[in-house]
């Protein structure tokens, strides 16, 4: 009988989807990932009670979807990493409450996952899971200092820092979504004319509506728009890009970092964006600092998310 292979685990709670990954690193360091299986399976099934799962009906799930992949790849596990929205405790190994995620109250991931396989087992939210992906895999692949902004549904950012992930005290270093930009504007994170409510998939919807387009646009729709010429569609992206610019020349005064790494709508639509954002820059944050930061799309593209679990499991 061949002899079983050790396999990093990557799992993803997700509030629709949640995700399996076996990893396998080689090279010198173990810093080259091969991604060698992977299942997804809905958070909460048409078939569930209400619609609805409970956290540990989920958790088990996780459980028997990483027992089949290990048994047809003849493997067992080594590590575990955790990615999941937050708040949460990663030192506890605890999710507190997540927006995305109703019902999970104080839930003991890490412990669970640890009772089952034996493991070490490591949870960071999704961000700081991304911001790890791409300093080892993607656009910040050699750099000490690096932030990674997600621009999608929300805004949150992952800080890498000398080197090292930075979560904070309390696992909340890098809500700049939170931040207040302006008096009045699109809702996210809670405040009208927070950064969220400029920069986010949401966020540029709201933004489109309150310049006169049509309800039911979402942030795609409307830069189809402005890449058709559409002057509005085009001034919805202009004010996301100036907002983006303004909370980009704030992160990199303050943190000095060598890249910024961002995803979601930003990748798609970079184009649109950054021109504003880099003359905000240009004009806003110290010359010492910006000249040399780069700005960057995610190197990992729609995988960021296989990456990201499986990059806790091995470097968190």
């Amino acid at each position: 009988m061949a002899e079983r292979q050790e396999y990093y685990i990557g799992l993803d709670i997700g509030g629709t989807k949640c995700a399996v990954t076996l990893g396998k690193f080689t090279g010198n360091e173990e810093t080259e990932l091969t991604i060698v299986d992977k299942v997804k399976f809905p958070t909460n099934p048409e078939e569930a009670v209400n619609g609805k799962r409970k956290p540990t009906e989920v958790l088990e799930e996780f459980a028997k979807q990483t027992r089949i992949l290990l048994e047809n790849n003849n493997g067992v596990p080594k590590r575990i990493g955790v990615s999941c929205g937050g708040p949460l405790d990663s030192r506890r190994g605890i999710v507190l409450s997540p927006p995305n995620l109703p019902g999970w109250d104080h839930i003991e991931v890490v412990k669970y996952f640890n009772e089952i396989f034996g493991v070490e087992c490591v949870l960071q939210n999704d961000a700081n899971a991304c911001a790890v992906a791409e300093w080892m895999f993607g656009a910040g692949k050699g750099t000490q200092n690096m932030i990674f902004l997600t621009f999608g549904t929300g805004l949150g950012a992952g800080l890498i820092l000398d080197g090292k992930l930075y979560s904070g005290t309390s696992d909340m270093a890098g809500e700049i979504g939170h931040v207040r930009c302006e008096e009045d504007g699109p809702l996210g994170y809670g405040k009208a004319g927070s950064y969220e409510g400029f920069c986010s998939g949401g966020g540029i919807a709201q933004l489109g509506r309150m310049l006169g387009l049509p309800a039911g646009m979402t942030a795609k729709d409307i830069a189809d728009g402005a890449y058709a010429g559409d002057e509005t569609c085009r001034e919805v992206y202009r004010v996301s890009g100036e907002k983006l610019g303004k909370m980009l020349s704030l992160l990199i005064d303050i943190l000095n970092p060598e890249a910024v790494v961002i995803g979601g709508v930003f990748a798609r639509s970079s184009d649109l964006l950054l021109p504003y954002a880099e003359e905000v820059i240009q004009r806003e944050s110290l010359n010492y600092s910006s000249k040399v930061c780069r700005i960057l799309p995610v190197g990992l593209g729609e995988f960021v998310g296989d990456y990201s679990a499986l990059a806790l499991a091995r470097f968190a």
